[in-house]
This record gives C-alpha cells, sequence and structure tokens, in this order.
C-alpha cells in the first residue's frame, strides 16, 4: 500500500503542478523588477492566511479523530503546529517592510489572496480527509518552491535580512515528517477506497487555481507592481 500511495502522491502532484507563467510575481522577485509593495502586500495577506488555515486543519484534524482517520488527524495536527510556528516568523517579515502594528492592523485584506484560505475552510467543512490530505500536499510543492524562490531572492534584491525571510525559509525547507504522514494517511485512504480521480483531484485543481488568483491580486498592476 505505501508504494501505492506514493505513485499516486507522485502523480496527483505532477498533475496538478503549476504552468511556469502561474505566478505572475514570484520571478520578478527573483530578478529583483518586484515593487516594494507588493512583498509588503503579500506579507500583510498572510497575517490573515496563517491563522485560517491553521484553525481549518484543527477543525479537519478534530474531523479526522471522530472518524477514526489517525493517520490523518496526526498529518493535519502536524499542518496546525506549522501554521504556527510560521506566524511566529511572519512578524520579522512585516517589520521589514516598514509596517507596525498599527499599521498591520489597518491593513485591508484582498479578496483574490483570500479566496485560498476561505477555499481551505471550506474543505474543512466538507471535504473528505484523505481527499484532502492528497489536495493539500500536491499543492504544498509548489508553495515551497515558490517560498524557497522568495528566500534566496529578498535578501539579495531587497536587502531583506535572514531573520526577515524566516518565513519564507521554514516553507522552503524539507518536510520528511509531514511527508511520511501524507504517505500513511493517503495509503490509509486507498485502503477505504480513495479515488484520486474523483474528488481529491477536484480539490486539488481547485487549491491550485485559488493559489495561482493568490499570486495575480498582488502582482495586479492597478495594486502597484
Amino acid at each position: 500500500m505505501t508504494a501505492a500511495a506514493q505513485e499516486l502522491l507522485d502523480a496527483v502532484t505532477a498533475e496538478l503542478a503549476p504552468d511556469a507563467a502561474a505566478n505572475p510575481l514570484v520571478p520578478r522577485v527573483a530578478d529583483g523588477t518586484a515593487n516594494r509593495s507588493a512583498i509588503t502586500a503579500l506579507a500583510l495577506e498572510q497575517r490573515s492566511v496563517i491563522p485560517a488555515d491553521r484553525r481549518s486543519f484543527l477543525h479537519l484534524a478534530a474531523r479526522s479523530a471522530d472518524a477514526g482517520e489517525t493517520e490523518c488527524e496526526t498529518f493535519f495536527r502536524t499542518l496546525a503546529e506549522g501554521e504556527t510556528l510560521a506566524f511566529d516568523r511572519l512578524g520579522a517579515l512585516v517589520a521589514a517592510c516598514g509596517v507596525d502594528k498599527a499599521g498591520a492592523d489597518a491593513y485591508e485584506p484582498r479578496a483574490g489572496c483570500q479566496a485560498y484560505p476561505a477555499y481551505v475552510a471550506w474543505l474543512a467543512l466538507n471535504g473528505a480527509p484523505a481527499d484532502v490530505v492528497l489536495a493539500l500536499s500536491a499543492n504544498f510543492a509548489a508553495w515551497g518552491a515558490y517560498c524557497a524562490t522568495l528566500a534566496d531572492a529578498l535578501p539579495a534584491h531587497y536587502g531583506f535580512s535572514q531573520e526577515a525571510c524566516g518565513f519564507f525559509a521554514f516553507f522552503a525547507e524539507p518536510a520528511p515528517d509531514l511527508e511520511r504522514q501524507a504517505l500513511a494517511a493517503v495509503g490509509a485512504g486507498l485502503g477505504r477506497g480513495l479515488d484520486a480521480t474523483g474528488s481529491a483531484l477536484r480539490y486539488g485543481k481547485l487549491l491550485q487555481r485559488y493559489e495561482a488568483m493568490f499570486w495575480e491580486t498582488l502582482a495586479d498592476p492597478a495594486r502597484g507592481l
């Protein structure tokens, strides 16, 4: 079952991999041509995204526990713990953008950026846990790659300190424990009849589209890129 779960995870991740042109912002940060205002907006949007995702993951963990899906519960609790650690690193990024607490609290999140956590909340209420594990795992591959690029580019082109980039470095780091937990959850899901061509794949496609919408909103020229 482990081999089948790995094959399924690899196949879905490959199928859902975003096109190189799907992210209009990160490549411009990578070459130093993005406006700092877009980077500031990215940091401020995450102040809403991270706590929302954490609550969604905790709800998914509780649903998994109620259903006796212990492998899924473990995966989602690890995700929630990770969001807590990421949020602890976010303050340094916001400060490096020159935004104080009052300014951060006054920031108005953009609908296009908050569509992703809104959909994760929908999944927390409606998605079968194993389906959500598979969809999220595929999406995280793209997110981690974006964060790795940002962690390298912000110090090189914008003078950000390593501490300020800790938020992105955290998500860019390999997470072997989480990968093992995802594999266990997907394997258990296969034993219960998980069908990757059904809900899991649809969830993953929507997550990738909302992910793209996040970056497109930040890169909107009218918003100051």
